[in-house]
């Protein structure tokens, strides 16, 4: 339970402010919120489980304290990402597939390297998981996207977008701060 509530935390935080974030209030202004919502679980549950199982991968080939290490340095990486803000490209192209089509797969494209997808594959290495971490980071880019969506369609972009960034990098900084802690003795015991 500690997997999926930690991924789930740590993914809507990650979102907020993200590109795909504002990718879903783009779409949400084209088509109807259900078709978004549909799009971006399509493509999360996909693109997640990609990077479940590389995290997962990964945490049985390297020890243990190396992954724990990597995992909170990833965390204030993460963080220190989040205050620099993501850009979204839009390029005008005309729409050739369903709508639902076009959202997952814009999706999809837009979660690869992103630091959502870092956060996922750094979380099931830590967990040393799969099935709750991916349930998590799943849950957790359908909720801070819907929340996007409502901000997109209700309120218009009148919630600071430097501000979710802000608090999200405070967040994980100190997460990664006390992985760190938790992993390297700060005073050898001898």
């Amino acid at each position: 339970m500690t997997a999926f509530l930690t991924s789930l935390a740590l993914v809507v935080l990650a979102e907020m402010g993200d590109k795909t974030q504002i990718l879903a209030m783009a779409f949400a202004s084209r088509f109807s919120w259900k078709t978004v919502l549909e799009g971006v679980l399509a493509a999360t549950l996909a693109n997640h489980l990609l990077a479940v199982i590389a995290g997962n991968y990964l945490s049985h080939f390297l020890p243990l304290p190396y992954v724990k290490i990597a995992a909170a340095g990833s965390f204030i990486w993460f963080g220190l990402w989040s205050l620099r803000g993501d850009v979204l490209k839009v390029h005008s192209q005309r729409i050739r597939f369903r709508p639902l089509w076009t959202v997952a797969i814009a999706f999809f494209m837009a979660e690869m390297g992103d630091k959502t997808q870092w956060v996922t594959i750094a979380l099931a290495a830590e967990f040393n998981t799969i099935i709750p971490v991916w349930l998590g980071t799943t849950g957790g880019m359908i909720i801070a996207d819907a929340i996007g969506i409502m901000v997109g369609v209700v309120l218009r972009k009148k919630i600071p977008e430097r501000l979710m960034r802000t608090v999200a990098a405070i967040i994980f900084i100190v997460f990664g701060l006390f992985g760190l802690y938790e992993t390297l003795p700060l005073f050898p015991i001898r």
